[in-house]
């Protein structure tokens, strides 16, 4: 199992410039004041890129986070699922950068994050 299977992370829309996904959120991933973790919300946005590069190239490239940047505008509470809509503002030869806004299941708006990621060799 790898960490995406893990997480239960899954597709939830494919757009025309990226990718919804979402996540079933745990007890465990809430902090003692029943606030999601940041590092979810944070894991959650850099997956959600990951999915939308994967859904515009293929699978063909390996690719590694060199960036990550999340803005925490109001905690994550008393939802199930967190959901993450992807945008791939730019694909060049060697890097992706994506934009993402984080909803809980009302769809109120939590996170945004920026994430650029380097795209390796093929996969092949």
């Amino acid at each position: 199992m790898n960490f995406t299977e893990y997480l239960g992370l899954r597709v939830a829309e494919i757009h025309a410039d990226g990718v919804t996904i979402e996540c079933p959120l745990k007890d465990f991933f809430f902090n003692p004041d029943a606030t999601l973790h940041g590092g979810i919300i944070a894991t959650v946005a850099d997956e959600a890129v990951w999915f939308a590069i994967v859904n515009a190239l293929g699978n063909t490239r390996n690719t590694t986070t060199v960036e990550l940047n999340v803005n925490f505008l109001r905690p994550a509470m008393n939802t199930g699922t967190l959901r993450a809509r992807a945008r791939l503002a730019k694909t060049g030869k060697t890097l992706c950068v994506g934009t993402v806004d984080l909803t809980d299941e009302r769809g109120t708006l939590c996170a945004i994050a920026t994430v650029t990621y380097m795209l390796l060799g093929s996969t092949a």
